[in-house]
């Protein structure tokens, strides 16, 4: 189950004249009983909340003042994430005779058409807040706080993630929180602006379309597939790479199992790198199990685990216990006909933890024929309904069936035909209709949706985050090579000053005379050499508008190239 939480706005959207009905009420104790949380979401003060609606305890908590205050009704704790403006303001406001006033721990609120006072007075006293409008109401809160606040610091306290959230409802203060969960929601009613920033508009309104949503949710929980399901937003989609014409292939983020396979050097690594950076930016947990400390050049990632040192369950969930913490486990210290073991007794914990959080939504096993050996088929015993794993292995042939079973998407490098056949072969699947590549070219895989009726299709792999800007820096300030330096050598061939890299090519490009400049600027060369060489098409492109421009004087063009670079390139001063 991957959504294990609704958050919903109040006014508008739950509640219909301050009240919420029977219906409604019915339907959230239902999705209470699939095992979800619920979090309210409101602009109201908590005391004139619980008096219009008594069953505020029903949820397992609640953002009020419009994300200025957190209340856990369980216990009830409070969190004020803001102060209230100092008196002077608020008695500014009252001698404007602002009529409603109201002042809360944190909010201070009227309705409009007082904005223009309210915003005055802020600019008179030279106060650091800010005014947020919902459907005529004015809300004056500190700079920074919101909704999205409100519910960030709320997941943070309960250990949960906006991956797993699902939100809904009505006015523009809601689209804070709407735009950072997993799965944004407007009821019928809301504001046009509301349901053209969500991923889903429901039939209903308020209440009625809260029931349509909960009733969606609990129907998924009965298919239990989520690949199929229009559920899954397209924005959080994943690059995968690109096909003909460079047009951009995606996977969905979640509830897949991949299986990235061929031989050492094929280019393993590279793909998986870019995926798993790809999981991380789009806000997704990943958990590494890393038998041969292969992974360790990640940015920003715990690392559990060394040669002498091997990682217990309990230091593996504490570190996911955070929702923004992804992490790598080691397992050099651990001999190889040991590791199966280690991973069948951490595997049970990462998948209950699932079960309660959602987290983590990837789990990546590298060598996975050491991990799920083929020997033990008989002795390890898989859920079928598990998903979001990914396995990276060189010999699909050696893995475990119970393991092979999962996979639904089969991608593999450099020798895709063999790869295919040998997984198959272990499955019992029967291999795809068109024929494919024998072997592929450094940078080209071939993937294949084996759940769908899609034949397979080869792409071009995007490059890891962290290899761009090594390729970057190289460009910028390394050596590129003789063949791919670029030569001022001018209009009679008379010199040969060599830019090896970026930043030489704007050091000499300042120095050569105009009349070299623009030569090699009329043959458009230097945007074939970025082009050719620089592999970069974009600033390519860019240069070559430049080049065509007649218009243009020798220092315009040459500034105009120089920035393009620069802007791209992040090269020293």
């Amino acid at each position: 189950m991957h959504y294990l939480l609704l958050a919903t706005d109040y006014d508008g959207t739950l509640a219909q004249d301050g009240r919420v009905s029977e219906t409604t009420l019915d339907a959230l104790k239902r999705l209470q009983k699939s095992g979800r949380k619920l979090i309210l979401v409101t602009g109201r003060q908590l005391e004139e909340l619980i008096e219009v609606f008594p069953e505020t305890s029903l949820f397992d908590c609640v953002v009020a003042e419009n994300g200025a205050v957190v209340y856990f009704p369980a216990t009830r704790d409070e969190l004020l994430l803001g102060s209230l403006p100092p008196e002077k303001f608020i008695n500014a406001l009252r001698s404007r005779n602002i009529d409603p006033l109201t002042v809360g721990k944190v909010i201070v609120a009227t309705w409009e058409p007082n904005e223009t006072e309210v915003l005055t007075a802020i600019r008179e006293l030279g106060l650091d807040l800010q005014v947020i409008f919902n459907k005529g109401a004015v809300m004056v809160l500190p700079a920074g706080i919101n909704k999205a606040l409100g519910l960030t610091v709320a997941l943070d306290k309960m250990g949960l993630s906006v991956r797993n959230t699902v939100a809904i409802g009505d006015a523009e203060n809601d689209l804070s929180f709407l735009k950072i969960c997993e799965f944004s929601v407007a009821v019928a009613n809301a504001l046009t602006s509301v349901k053209s920033e969500v991923d889903w508009v429901t039939e209903a309104s308020r209440g009625g379309g809260v029931v349509e949503l909960i009733e969606r949710l609990l129907t998924l929980d009965l298919t239990e597939d989520l690949r199929e399901s229009s559920i899954l937003p397209d924005r959080h989609r994943i690059l995968l790479g690109t096909v003909e014409g460079d047009r951009e292939t995606y996977i969905q983020p979640l509830n897949h199992n991949i299986l990235l396979a061929g031989i050492s050097g094929g280019g393993k690594s590279t793909l998986a790198t870019g995926l798993i950076e790809r999981f991380i930016d789009k806000g997704y947990q990943v958990c590494i199990i890393d038998p041969e400390g292969d992974y360790q050049s990640f940015d920003k990632i715990v690392i559990l685990g060394n040669a002498q040192q091997i990682p217990t369950s309990a230091e593996v969930l504490t570190v996911l216990s955070k929702p923004e913490q992804n992490l790598i486990v080691n397992l050099m210290g651990v001999e190889i006909d040991d590791r199966p073991l280690f991973l069948a007794q951490l595997l049970p914990s990462l998948l209950e933890m699932r079960v309660r959080t959602g987290r983590p939504h990837w789990i990546v096993i590298d060598e996975v024929h050491h991990m799920f050996p083929s020997s033990w088929d008989a002795a390890v015993t898989l859920p079928q309904s598990v998903n979001g794993i990914l396995m990276v292995t060189v010999h699909p042939e050696h893995v475990a069936t119970s393991a092979l079973s999962l996979i639904d998407t089969l991608i593999a490098v450099k020798s895709p035909m063999q790869t295919f056949k040998d997984f198959c072969n272990t499955i019992g699947h029967q291999l795809p209709k068109d024929p494919l590549p024998t072997e592929l070219a450094s940078g080209s895989a071939v993937a294949w949706l084996l759940s769908t009726e899609d034949q397979p299709f080869k792409f071009k792999v995007i490059l890891p985050l962290q290899e761009r800007q090594r390729h970057m820096r190289n460009y910028a300030e390394g050596n590129l090579g003789s063949d791919r330096c670029f030569f001022f050598r001018g209009e009679d061939g008379k010199l040969n000053l060599k830019a090896q890299n970026l930043i030489m090519f704007i050091q000499l490009a300042a120095g050569v005379d105009d009349r070299t400049w623009l030569h090699h600027l009329h043959l458009q060369d230097y945007s074939n050499w970025l082009q050719n060489s620089i592999k970069d098409k974009a600033l390519a492109a860019e240069v070559s508008e430049v080049e065509t421009n007649r218009d243009l004087s020798p220092a315009d063009s040459r500034d105009r190239i120089k920035s393009a670079i620069e802007k791209r390139y992040t090269l020293p001063a």
